[in-house]
């Protein structure tokens, strides 16, 4: 086993000594390493020596030499206690059977109820079977009964605040199924209704631009006739009226001037006549104003 550690050990080589490979540390290890495969009874694998490797492996080693020699104290401190132990069960038989209460002579009942006190020992725990010991022993079990009573009373309390946190989540995981279900049986009527959108949206578009050209016309129509937000309805309706009053008015005057045309032209009646249809033309333009202008500070 030796021959297969050593075919790769490169401590004789100039690399090994030149990186500063440790050859004490390295036989330390190979030592440790045939030990404990030996115990086993196989053969240390080859492997490739390097500052890293013996490294971990010599910590390995040291804490392994520790451990195996605590181990081995301890050992050591349990075979001569068990010797004692030993030497003191003897002597104590010895000295049952000189006052005649030997194992074999004592009755089964006898023999069974110190095999049970000596059960109970063991469970409490306690070196020897005195009165003593045994409250105590039972005391320490009563405060790990409550220890334990007091951890499980904690355990239960936080599993029903986790069973509710569970039902509540099993409660809102369904609803939220219920709701994905829904939503998924909602899909295709609005893809169907999206798809008929994206499809009027172009006339919808070209509409929106022939109401806004409209408006645009009727807005420029009404700036050209003098149109302004004063003028309601009503106002309109009352100038009608008036109008029609008017017309009743200016009908005679343009009957008796259609009657006029028949005559011969006479210039100085003609400039009269024309000057008293503008007098008469004056006083109705003036006229339609005032009530124009009454109209609109009612309306204010």
């Amino acid at each position: 086993m030796s021959d297969l550690v050593s075919g790769s050990d490169p401590s004789g080589s100039d690399e090994t000594k030149g990186s500063g490979f440790d050859a004490a540390r390295i036989q330390e290890v190979k030592a440790w390493l045939i030990s404990q495969f030996d115990a086993v009874g196989k053969d240390v694998p080859e492997f490739e020596y390097t500052p890293r490797s013996i490294a971990h492996l010599h910590n390995i080693a040291t804490v392994s030499q520790a451990k195996t020699q605590a181990a081995g104290i301890v050992a050591n401190d349990f075979r001569q206690k068990a010797a004692e132990y030993r030497s003191q069960a003897a002597r104590i038989r010895e000295l049952l059977e000189n006052v005649g209460l030997a194992q074999e002579s004592l009755p089964s009942s006898i023999v069974g109820s110190a095999q049970v006190l000596a059960n109970v020992a063991n469970l409490l725990n306690i070196r020897d079977t005195e009165l003593s010991s045994f409250l105590v022993g039972r005391g320490d079990l009563s405060l790990r009964k409550s220890g334990v009573e007091e951890k499980r009373a904690k355990v239960q309390k936080e599993s029903k605040v986790l069973l509710d946190y569970t039902r509540k989540a099993i409660a809102r995981l369904t609803y939220l199924k219920r709701i994905l279900a829904q939503l998924e049986d909602e899909v295709a009527p609005c893809e169907a209704q999206i798809e008929n959108w994206k499809t009027n949206l172009p006339l919808l578009v070209s509409k929106e631009r022939e109401y806004n050209q409209r408006y645009s016309n009727y807005k420029a129509l009404l700036n050209r006739v003098g149109y302004s937000p004063e003028i309601s309805h009503g106002v309109l309706v009352e100038m009608a009226e008036h109008k029609k009053e008017l017309e009743k008015k200016t009908l005679p005057i343009i009957d008796t001037l259609k009657s006029y045309q028949d005559l011969p032209p006479d210039k100085a009646l003609a400039s009269l006549a024309i000057e008293d249809k503008r007098r008469q033309f004056a006083a109705a333009e003036k006229y339609l104003e005032e009530v124009l202008q009454s109209a609109l500070s009612a309306t204010d």
